[in-house]
């Protein structure tokens, strides 16, 4: 009977296995780059906020430790020197892809000694890290938006998601979760050796190749019309990307607040959030293909704001355990969200300088919600958890159906069902 199965049926799953893994493997570049990018940012921002609140920090000041984020949304500042500027080495973007990364590792080993360094040392040093971080991110879209075809985007949108959410396991909730064994040498070192390690598999990648498989449908845009169509579509992101943290980037500092260990809370934003993350990253693409995009925008959305007033409840009656269940709705919901956002990105971003149009919508649109980011903590040790998360509902409905209408408008435009 075993050898039955394993003459006719077992041949046939290994087939496909092999055949699922040599379709997946030129994804790997993509994927592994953004596990150094959840792991590094996630290292230097996602733990400190909840450790400094754990030990009584004031809630404005925990949210000045969003600055740490800000080179993400600077980028349109030095971007288009990636688009004009070739290095003498290797080909154009792989080229900056590895000067940025290898500036972020040897910052980050700089780091690993300034433990007892004053504050606003380690500050500038982590912010410098994460400017090298947020320059190979804008190469690397620059990549996919010139070399992969656009029906195969979303793929990459899940790998990157996929990518990012394993980083922040691994810089959250390991190195993190370690750190009391690792101590702060230790960890700064792993997170640098992860960013050197994951380097690698982009250096084989077949950019002269495969140059112009992704090809640009508005190369023809004059620079003025092109910074005008940007304009709206950056506007439309900024106000998303804003509500969206308004309504559940604090979660867990209020789950601090209701009394939840900080052991929780982080098991919650290292493990529990980028795993979600990850599976949703996985399936979002399949469901998007399905239901469309607009209706898995629509249907995450709901999911937020539903999380959102089970926290404003939880909050009000002081029901950590509520807080906890609505703080992983927030995350699944969220979850549907990404890869049809980022892959609309990809297509927005499909102009004679995509670097600088990716930093354009990505970069400008999170900079542009930077000072709510900052100003969230503030404004709820201001007016309260409840009502903080209550005014925060109708503010993010409004947003997310901006993204949708200009989604729907897009996918029209394209002949795309919707």
């Amino acid at each position: 009977m075993w050898a039955a199965v394993t003459g006719s049926a077992g041949p046939a799953i290994g087939t496909r296995v092999v055949d699922a893994l040599a379709g997946l493997r030129p994804l790997a570049p993509f994927f592994c780059l953004y596990v150094t990018f959840g792991a590094t940012l996630g290292f230097l921002s996602g733990g400190a906020p909840l450790i400094l609140r754990a030990r009584g920090v004031e809630l404005a000041e925990v949210g000045l430790l969003q600055l740490i984020n800000l080179p993400v949304g600077l980028t349109f500042l030095w971007a288009p020197v990636l688009d004009r500027l070739r290095l003498p080495f290797l080909s154009h973007r792989i080229g900056w892809i590895v000067v940025a990364q290898a500036a972020s590792v040897l910052l980050l080993v700089a780091l690993s000694f300034g433990e007892t360094w004053p504050l606003p040392a380690l500050l500038a040093l982590a912010i410098a890290a994460c400017a090298c971080v947020a320059t190979m991110d804008i190469a690397l879209e620059a990549l996919v938006v010139e070399t992969v075809p656009a029906d195969e985007r979303a793929y990459v949108a899940s790998a990157k998601l996929c990518g990012a959410s394993l980083g922040g396991i691994l810089g959250v909730g390991v190195l993190v979760g370690s750190y009391d064994s690792l101590g702060w040498h230790g960890a700064v070192l792993a997170c640098a050796a992860l960013d050197a390690l994951c380097l690698l598999p982009i250096l084989g990648y077949g950019e002269a190749r495969l140059r112009g498989a992704g090809q640009s449908l508005e190369r023809g845009s004059g620079a003025l019309a092109r910074l005008r169509r940007l304009a709206g579509r950056v506007l439309v992101l900024g106000a998303y990307f804003a509500a969206s943290y308004l309504v559940a980037g604090p979660n867990t500092l209020a789950l601090l607040d209701l009394g939840v260990s900080l052991g929780q809370v982080g098991s919650l934003t290292g493990t529990v959030l980028p795993a979600v993350n990850l599976v949703m990253a996985l399936a979002a693409g399949g469901l998007a293909a399905r239901f469309g995009t607009v209706r898995l925008i629509a249907a995450g959305a709901l999911g937020v704001l539903a999380s959102g007033g089970l926290m404003a409840v939880a909050c009000a009656g002081r029901m950590a355990d509520l807080g906890i269940a609505a703080t992983v709705l927030s995350f699944v919901a969220g979850g549907f969200l990404g890869v049809p956002v980022f892959n609309m990105i990809y297509r927005w971003a499909q102009g004679p300088r995509p670097a600088t149009d990716y930093a354009l919508l990505f970069g400008a649109a999170f900079f542009a919600a930077m000072p709510l980011r900052v100003a969230a903590p503030a404004l709820a040790g201001w007016v309260g958890w409840p009502g903080y998360f209550a005014a925060s509902l109708p503010l993010y409905a409004a947003a997310v159906a901006w993204l949708a209408v200009a989604v729907g408008r897009t996918l029209r435009a394209d002949g795309v069902a919707r």
